[in-house]
């Protein structure tokens, strides 16, 4: 319709422009009219004009909206002005267009926004990149994750693990893979899920990154619970009545063994001494298994945590009161620091002691026969604000084999251990859905970190 107007508007303009014409040849050659004549010339030159004026006008409107889509500039205003009624629906239409573009717009950015926001707030690490490297996105939860302020390429996760960066670049879409990483001292087991789209013309990868570190060790110490649940059920049913038997018997043999002595055709005094001791031995050795299970047991008893706030102080001035005389008379030196000294932790206080009773007898032991042995405990906040407490000692330290098995129950380096202790703590730790982290320069220094 408007542009139906435009041109009956610029056919009448044409038609009275060429009338205008002939009449002015008319009065020119037909009559004497001169002056008439040059008045219509006048009024043709102003006619050609005013058409051309009107053609370019909306041109030049046409254009400007045009350009304003293209750059999405939508500041732009269109007016008809004095220039006619054609002029005034066409401003109209090209105003209504703007209007219905600063809407969408307006949609799109908030959908963005809104999609942003969730990608950032989620608990999911997600970065894409392109296929040369480039990250497109990395939202909070994947930075965090890998301790990284912003990541440009994929590349520059070489200095947190190379086999990362080589299972980013090689893994396709719908895959899944599992890469351990040491960040910070802190083993991450990485799960990888990766998917595949295209935005502006190229192909774009999105990884999901999750740390199962947590549940690994979760259902692992829920896995020898139940195992050693079952084991010392087992053993205490049978070991139980032996014992008993074993005293009963015993008793009985104290009680008759002298009438049986003076029996002429009874045993003799070796024989029921032989019964006695084997009586003795077999009733002993059954209070040492039930002793040795009862320990394993204490894996699968741990309390519920009763958690509470209290000043870390007060928790190490027990901590010294308890080890201290244990220290005497031995070339150990035990040193507690706190960063910052009114530190206070939400935890089971009696729990968070043990473990860190365990520790240090552990280092004590561990510093046994050495000169200048030192054992430090220290308390301090991380980056992100959680609590941490480190156990140093300067002792012979861990190897890097043992150092994978340590917290494994059963598994000890001790001649006398139960190997049940390390694995007790990291039990009270997860209870507290914090870590027991350990890591050892053999020769020099071995720490052990809690995470809460």
């Amino acid at each position: 319709m408007l542009y139906r107007r435009f041109w009956l508007i610029a056919v009448a303009r044409v038609t009275v422009l060429c009338s205008s014409i002939c009449l002015f040849f008319f009065l020119l050659f037909q009559t004497g009219f001169y002056a008439t004549a040059t008045l219509i010339a006048l009024i043709v030159i102003y006619q050609t004009y005013a058409l051309i004026r009107y053609v370019t006008r909306t041109n030049a409107e046409l254009s400007r909206f045009v350009r304003s889509i293209q750059y999405d500039d939508f500041s732009q205003t269109f007016t008809g002005g004095n220039r006619g009624p054609s002029f005034d629906e066409l401003a109209a239409a090209f105003t209504a267009v703007m209007n219905q573009f600063k809407m969408t717009r307006a949609e799109k950015e908030e959908n963005f926004r809104y999609l942003q926001t969730v990608v950032e707030h989620v608990g999911v690490g997600l970065i894409a990149y392109l296929n040369n490297g480039d990250v497109e996105l990395i939202n909070n939860a994947a930075k965090r994750l890998l301790d990284v302020p912003h990541l440009r390429r994929i590349d520059a996760l070489g200095s947190k693990s190379r086999v990362l960066v080589e299972t980013l670049r090689t893994l396709k879409a719908g895959a899944r893979a599992l890469v351990k990483v040491d960040a910070g001292h802190e083993p991450l087991q990485l799960v990888l899920h990766a998917t595949e789209f295209r935005a502006r013309g190229e192909s774009v990868t999105l990884v999901s990154v999750q740390n199962i570190q947590g549940e690994l060790e979760e259902k692992e110490l829920e896995a020898w619970q139940n195992l050693i649940r079952v084991l010392t059920h087992e053993i205490m049913n049978s070991i139980t009545p032996i014992s008993s038997l074993a005293s009963t018997a015993r008793d009985l043999i104290g009680a008759k063994g002298v009438a049986l002595e003076s029996e002429a055709d009874g045993p003799g005094n070796e024989t029921i001494s032989d019964i006695r001791g084997a009586l003795e031995t077999i009733h002993r050795r059954s209070q040492g298994l039930l002793h040795f299970v009862e320990t394993y047991r204490n894996l699968t008893r741990i309390p519920k945590p009763r958690i509470q706030v209290f000043p870390v102080d007060e928790l190490f001035g027990r901590l010294r009161n308890l080890m201290l005389p244990q220290l005497s008379g031995k070339s150990i030196v035990l040193e507690t620091n706190i960063e910052p000294g009114n530190m206070e932790l939400n935890a089971d206080p009696g729990l968070v002691e043990e473990v860190l009773i365990n520790l240090v007898t552990n280092a004590m032991q561990a510093l046994a026969g050495s000169a200048g042995g030192k054992i430090r405990v220290r308390a301090l906040l991380d980056g992100r604000g959680r609590v941490l407490m480190d156990v140093t000692d300067n002792g012979p330290g861990i190897t890097g084999e043992q150092l994978e098995k340590i917290f494994v129950p059963f598994y000890t380096t001790k001649p006398a251990g139960s190997g049940i202790g390390l694995s007790l703590c990291r039990g009270i730790m997860r209870m507290h859905r914090g870590t027991i982290l350990a890591r050892s320069n053999p020769g020099v220094e071995t720490v052990f970190t809690l995470k809460f």
